[in-house]
């Protein structure tokens, strides 16, 4: 059998961050991350946009070690760093320097140096600037809004053009930084020039949000698609503090699962979202909306004790219509004011088999009396099967013919209105309360409306004229 050769630090893009820096630890999130800043190193992708959450080493190797790989492997290569301000991009290039005149360094890349002190004095050596002797290559830092006058620019590296979420928040800000890169980075770029921008989101109409909209964007799901990749196509990569998303070959955790445990743990990151919800999708997930786009946001009125005067005790349930869809059973009550007060959730992508048995045995803790089950997409037989799991609980089904986007918009504010959920929901039901109170105004652009569409399905049987008939199979 051939012995599989080992890759040396100049042949790999980790081997060569273990070498200069070996305090590093590496997940599997930050091989996966190394090795597509490696493609992006060697030319294979010449548009990348990644996000990362917070504090999981985002700028460590995008912005310090990547640098000084892609000047080892070209000394020619001119390189501009570019964060919010001129004073993160100067330590950023400090930091590389560091390495390019380390021993660890020298070893690998030779031929990649630096003035030291004075010498050669012919040379530039500033915390803005630095060249690289006996060849073009140079790093170059500056801030959003700084000046790049007469530099060609060969590789631009963007990280975190916003500082935090007041800038994010600001349209002026957001359309300064807009401004800045179309007149600035845009105008130094030539034929062969790469991007790589690595962002923490804050804002739906960011930079990444802007780019999205108005140029070609393909996700990154497998190492495969580097390979097929256009010249003018950004490739995009997102990577979920919590996993969200179907899994990928790129990001192949289960359902929930943390990036970096070790750091961030699951725990801590379920009580950072219990915060603010909407910041954390942000943030965390790179799933950025703006509050004033949010269809029901926080809004939701929250109650301490059930009502004593209870004339209805149903649930309604929406299976997965696909793989990445969750199945949303709600089981609520309704008082003799007709508010509609939420007691139990099960939300979830798990297999029907098994979601048929936690929902029958919510109707069992919250003594359902009418189960109604939408019957599209294997409703039918979803509905037969709790038939069967709780004799005791009427279930029907029907079949929801009129369009999803028009009922849920149309009854936002009827749900509301009548709409109370238990104060600590939050906490019972994570998902679902981050996926109603970020379900955004613009349909399209949410990844999933399940949360919703079993709300206003409650609140068309409970408040809309349609409700007659279905209060007659109703009893207590």
């Amino acid at each position: 059998m051939k012995k599989k050769i080992k890759e040396t630090p100049r042949e790999s893009f980790i081997d060569f961050a273990k070498a200069v820096y070996p305090f590093l630890e590496f997940t599997p999130f930050h091989r996966t991350y190394y090795t597509i800043l490696d493609a992006f190193a060697r030319g294979r992708i010449p548009k990348l946009i990644v996000s990362v959450p917070p504090q999981h080493g985002k700028s460590v190797g995008a912005t310090t070690l990547l640098p000084a790989y892609m000047l080892g492997l070209d000394p020619d290569m001119r390189i501009a760093i570019a964060s919010y301000s001129g004073t993160l991009a100067s330590k950023f290039n400090r930091r590389v320097q560091r390495i390019l005149e380390s021993r660890e360094y020298g070893e690998i890349f030779p031929d990649t140096t630096i003035k030291r002190g004075t010498k050669p004095a012919a040379y530039i050596r500033t915390s803005d600037e630095v060249e690289i002797i006996d060849h073009k290559g140079e790093l170059i830092s500056v801030g959003r809004e700084g000046s790049l006058t007469g530099n060609r620019v060969d590789c631009f590296i963007l990280d975190d053009l916003y500082k935090d979420a007041m800038e994010a928040q600001s349209p002026v800000v957001r359309e300064n930084c807009w401004e800045w890169y179309t007149s600035v980075v845009r105008t130094r770029m030539h034929n062969t020039s790469r991007e790589l921008i690595v962002f923490t989101r804050w804002h739906e109409e960011d930079l990444i949000g802007t780019l999205s909209r108005t140029e070609p964007c393909r996700e990154l799901r497998s190492l495969k698609d580097i390979e097929a990749i256009e010249p003018d196509t950004w490739l995009m990569l997102n990577f979920e503090a919590l996993k969200a998303s179907a899994p990928t070959d790129i990001d192949p955790r289960a359902e929930g699962e943390a990036l970096w445990p070790e750091q961030q743990s699951r725990e801590l990151l379920m009580a950072k979202r219990r915060l603010d919800p909407i910041r954390f999708e942000s943030m965390y997930q790179g799933h950025p909306s703006s509050r004033e786009g949010l269809l029901y946001g926080d809004n939701f009125r929250e109650y301490e004790l059930l009502p004593r005067d209870v004339v209805r005790r149903a649930s309604y349930t929406d299976t997965a219509d696909a793989g990445d869809d969750y199945l949303c059973s709600v089981a609520y009550v309704v008082d003799t004011d007709g508010i509609i007060y939420v007691t139990d959730v099960v939300y979830s992508r798990e297999p029907m088999e098994h979601t048929e048995r936690l929902v029958a045995a919510m109707f069992a803790a919250n003594d359902t009396r009418l189960a109604v089950v939408e019957s599209n997409n294997g409703g039918r037989g979803f509905a037969r099967s709790l038939q069967r799991l709780a004799p005791k609980v009427r279930v029907e089904w029907f079949h929801q013919s009129y369009n999803k986007e028009a009922r849920i918009l149309s009854n936002s504010s009827t749900v509301l209105h009548t709409i109370r959920m238990p104060h600590d929901w939050a906490q019972r039901w994570p998902e679902f309360y981050t996926h109603l109170t970020t379900f955004r105004r613009l349909f399209r652009a949410n990844s999933h409306d399940d949360a919703a569409d079993v709300i206003t399905g409650i609140v068309e049987r409970e408040v809309t004229s349609a409700s007659v008939g279905w209060q007659r199979l109703c009893w207590l």
